[in-house]
């Protein structure tokens, strides 16, 4: 419990991943730090629920080892990432086909060799269905052509993959900007590669299957998958705020604890009062953080549910991430997910999780064991339903005009971020954390103290308030 008299350099609202992490950078420059978190627990939507020996992922967030903050940020050193099968697995008119795995070197020669390599590869039928006593079914051969086009449609997709894997952050939010869709359309790939590829890829890394997202987050979204590999942490979403909370000096976080009301200069508690300090930080997700800063935009939402499935013969997909083509039933994407984090289920049983964007459609459970069926191409029957996960306000919409830079610095001693603040991922928390401990940093070392004389009362937030509706 926090004493009433409480009082550190700067206090931190919300202990999920963007305010954990900026304590660290805080408190490494040699900041006093208290982050105060009205839930009991830390993490905020980076929440992992156990059932019976199964970690189940609340929104099931893809990370990818491009993501630059999770080797940068402090705390994050013992994250393990459990990587998928590279590219995705595409399933269109009952097959799979191997889409967007990279060559390797990363050269444009490199990706150019391997979409040949895609395009002469043998076909492969149907997937094969299980008999009864025939034993495990064996892993399918995927064919990697359609619904990528022809071989020159593949090696225009793998030359364009490749030139933005080199291409810089900042060169691509220089960029105009448009819808997403609009965008891609616009690059001259063909209409089959763009609907039976990127579009189902973005859905899965943008939680927008319209393609309204800013077409500049969308090559951000696309370069980091051409870069990188798709990946999760092992042991569930939970592990990376734990893992962040955990490493903070002891007495740093403080759960359970709400705040009502912030100014420049302290917060107060629905618990413990008002606490003084230099700075304060509102790192909440985007509506809690406009209902402390009047005026803050508060971004539309994409609507995430995530249905958890169990069985003990697991589909043959491997580690593959598996998205459909066709876009024949509600299920965005789907994995396997103890093939590729085997923490994540009890030994002998397999957890399948599938993504379902939007608002799910009635008696959901039902749609997406019949979708699964034709995607996976066994029965679902006899699947066990562990969980379904809605979450209205899974990812802060990016549409444009976006600015994934967008200030997070209101005014001297009052700050702000979160993935509404930059890009809607961890990444994006955890960029938007780093600026945000940049510029508090910045601003304490440049006066010595944020506040030469104590404000008249109300002034700190009369001066707040303007400035976040300025922002």
């Amino acid at each position: 419990m926090l004493e009433p008299a409480y009082q550190a350099d700067v206090v931190v609202v919300g202990a999920g991943v963007a305010g954990l992490a900026a304590a660290h950078r805080l408190i490494s420059a040699g900041v006093t730090t208290a982050v105060l978190e009205a839930a009991p627990y830390v993490g905020g939507r980076m929440s992992t629920e156990k059932v019976d020996g199964f970690r189940l992922d609340r929104i099931g967030q893809l990370l990818s080892t491009e993501w630059p903050e999770l080797g940068l940020t402090p705390g994050l050193e013992g994250l393990v990432l459990r990587p998928f099968a590279p590219g995705v697995l595409l399933h269109s008119d009952g097959r799979h086909h191997r889409a967007g795995a990279q060559a390797g070197a990363g050269s444009a020669r490199g990706a150019l060799h391997a979409v040949r390599a895609l395009a002469s590869a043998p076909r492969a039928g149907a997937l094969p269905r299980p008999r009864p006593g025939a034993g495990p079914v064996p892993a399918p051969r995927v064919r990697p052509g359609a619904p990528l086009g022809t071989a020159v449609d593949q090696a225009r997709l793998g030359a364009a993959l490749t030139r933005l894997a080199a291409t810089s952050v900042e060169r691509l939010l220089r960029r105009p900007e448009s819808p997403a869709a609009e965008a891609l359309a616009a690059r001259g790939l063909p209409a089959r590669t763009l609907d039976g590829f990127l579009r189902p890829l973005l859905a899965a890394l943008l939680c927008d299957p319209d393609l309204a997202t800013s077409s500049r987050c969308a090559d951000l979204a696309l370069r980091s998958f051409a870069a990188g590999r798709l990946c999760l942490p092992e042991g569930g979403a939970e592990v990376v705020p734990e893992l962040l909370a955990r490493t903070l000096p002891a007495g740093t976080v403080h759960t359970g604890v709400r705040v009502t009301s912030v100014s420049t200069t302290s917060v107060t508690t629905a618990e413990h009062g008002e606490f003084r300090c230099r700075a304060v930080l509102v790192a909440t997700d985007a509506r809690s953080a406009a209902e402390l800063l009047p005026g803050l935009r508060v971004p539309g939402f994409h609507p995430v549910t995530v249905l958890h499935h169990t069985t003990d013969e697991p589909p043959p997909t491997g580690a593959s991430l598996l998205l459909d083509a066709d876009r024949g039933g509600p299920v965005a994407h789907t994995a396997v997910v103890s093939g590729v984090d085997p923490s994540r289920a009890p030994a002998g049983r397999a957890l399948i999780s599938s993504t379902v964007l939007g608002t799910p459609p009635d008696g959901v459970d039902t749609a997406v064991r019949m979708h699964l069926s034709r995607l996976y191409g066994v029965p679902t029957t006899r699947w066990e339903t562990l969980a379904v996960q809605h979450t209205a306000e899974a990812v802060p919409a990016m549409r444009p005009p976006h600015d994934p830079r967008r200030p997070v610095r209101l005014l001297a001693g009052l700050y702000v971020c979160g993935d509404h603040r930059d890009t809607s991922t961890v990444q994006g928390a955890l960029h938007s954390a780093h600026r945000a401990a940049a510029a508090i940093v910045t601003d304490l070392g440049a006066t010595g103290s944020l506040h030469r004389a104590d404000p008249a009362p109300g002034a700190e937030r009369t001066a707040a308030t303007a400035a976040v509706q300025a922002a």
